[in-house]
């Protein structure tokens, strides 16, 4: 018989301040998995409460910036009986490098998950050689 798992809450883990920001509020790491196939990697990133109209991603000096922001008037007048976690952006960076196919990088949010497909450059892809 499989011996049973327990879940665990993981604490959402506040961004450090390296920068200074005009929007009083914080800012958090959002929880991401990154996945590797033959010819992409895909990140898929945790955002909720984000909407499309509110998420940012941007690729500037091999460095992909993705941020999140969330409404604060739709928490409004709400007294949590109950939380797991702190209300606020998300903002992640990540270093691309020259192996990705930065114009064919493509974004996708639905029911609060990001997933970033980061197609790899076609002299990366693996390929097979003839052999004479």
């Amino acid at each position: 018989m499989p011996s049973k798992q327990e879940l665990h809450v993981q604490e959402k883990q506040e961004v450090a301040e390296g920068q200074e920001t005009t929007v009083p509020a914080r800012y958090y790491v959002p929880q991401t998995d990154i996945f590797e196939a033959e010819d992409a990697l895909t990140v898929v990133m945790e955002v909720p409460g984000v909407t499309k109209d509110t998420m940012t991603v941007d690729l500037e000096n091999d460095q992909l910036r993705i941020e999140g922001r969330i409404d604060f008037s739709s928490y409004e007048g709400m007294e949590p009986v109950y939380t797991e976690y702190n209300v606020g952006h998300y903002q992640r960076t990540f270093s691309i490098s020259n192996k990705i196919d930065r114009d064919k990088i493509s974004a996708d949010l639905a029911d609060g998950v990001l997933t970033l497909v980061l197609p790899k450059a076609e002299e990366m892809k693996p390929h097979k050689i003839k052999v004479n």
